[in-house]
């Protein structure tokens, strides 16, 4: 891992791949790591979107590699990727998985289907993208930055998100694992449990009447989250200002699983 000095950029040198940059938290992470100075890769499903990410990031003066459309939902495509950027790039030195897929129902209303498409969203992307990096990442020491969500600790009114809690219940715990195995070789595993972040995925729920002044009757800070809030956690996560930081799990949510 390299050293972070005042005169380089804090992620510089390092060599990060982030999951989803088309939209929401991954786009606000790519753009963040690009700007402090990471080589970064970015893969999405939806290409143009992906491509619009690294448009942004160039107009920034900054630049984002994209591998997509990449199905991270296909163990072939997954491999891919990794071993691509291991082999372009001779290491992974950061791995933030920010790329996930959720149906919200009632458990009435949910079937067995959406049930295991949602812990496949949440838990196999995790799942393959650390497994296909591992070694990888073993070549310098790494860290490992998974998206958990406030939604781990607490249910929030007017959100049928059961599928969502478990899946989201379940990284938390695949982290902490993670961290262990990972020690012996220099990879750190760490999680950000955000609140609600404001998102193209998140827009149908807060459009629904009343429904962001129940957020933020339970927020302490009194304003929604951005895709940036995130950025500057997974930074400090992904630099070497945290490398005596694993198996934790650091809350974005303006104080809400606090009261």
């Amino acid at each position: 891992m390299t050293e972070h000095t005042q005169d380089k950029p804090r992620l510089y040198g390092k060599v990060a791949v982030v999951t989803g940059i088309g939209a929401g938290i991954g786009k606000g992470c790519a753009l963040m790591f690009a700007r402090h100075g990471a080589t970064v890769i970015g893969c999405d499903i939806d290409a143009a979107a992906a491509q619009a990410t690294a448009a942004e990031a160039q107009e920034n003066g900054s630049s984002i590699e994209v591998v997509a459309p990449c199905d991270l939902t296909r163990e072939k495509d997954v491999y891919a990727l990794m071993d691509g950027v291991g082999e372009r790039h001779g290491a992974i030195h950061i791995l933030l998985n920010a790329a996930a897929m959720a149906v919200f129902k009632p458990i009435e209303e949910m079937t067995l289907d959406d049930w295991q498409f949602t812990l496949r969203g949440e838990l196999d992307l995790v799942f393959l993208a650390c497994k296909a990096a591992w070694p990888h990442m073993k070549k310098e020491g790494a860290s490992i930055i998974n998206l958990a969500s406030a939604n781990a600790y607490l249910t929030l009114e007017g959100s049928p998100a059961l599928a969502h809690c478990a899946g989201k219940g379940g990284v938390l715990a695949m982290t902490r694992q993670l961290a262990a195995e990972g020690a012996p070789h220099g990879i750190r595993a760490n999680s950000i449990s955000p609140g609600m972040i404001v998102t193209a995925a998140t827009s149908p729920v807060l459009d629904q009447p009343g429904f962001i002044d129940n957020v933020l009757a339970h927020n302490m800070v009194k304003r929604l989250g951005q895709p940036e809030d995130i950025g500057w956690a997974a930074t400090f996560l992904a630099s070497d200002e945290s490398t005596f930081v694993t198996a934790a799990d650091l809350s974005v949510d303006g104080g809400a699983t606090a009261l």
